[in-house]
């Protein structure tokens, strides 16, 4: 089952507004947990888990900045 192009577009939004602030907040909370690194190993934590949120999301994200692909307005 392939979801639509409207679909997509509305769980992204969903994702970007409620589930990201979500996982930065639990990420901050479980690095917390451990003895504060050195501020380069904990910029690199923080960057690789900035990068492996998308990963299993890039499907839903992959044109949505496009118009819409039944568009059928006019260019001009």
């Amino acid at each position: 089952m392939s979801l639509t192009w409207k679909t997509r577009r509305r769980l992204s939004l969903l994702i970007l507004v409620v589930a990201l602030p979500v996982y930065v907040v639990v990420a901050v909370n479980i690095v917390a947990l451990f003895e504060r690194p050195s501020p380069l190993l904990e910029l690199g934590v923080y960057a690789a888990l900035g990068i492996v949120w998308v990963l299993p999301l890039r499907g839903i994200f992959r044109g949505i900045g496009q118009p819409e692909p039944d568009d059928e307005r006019d260019e001009g």
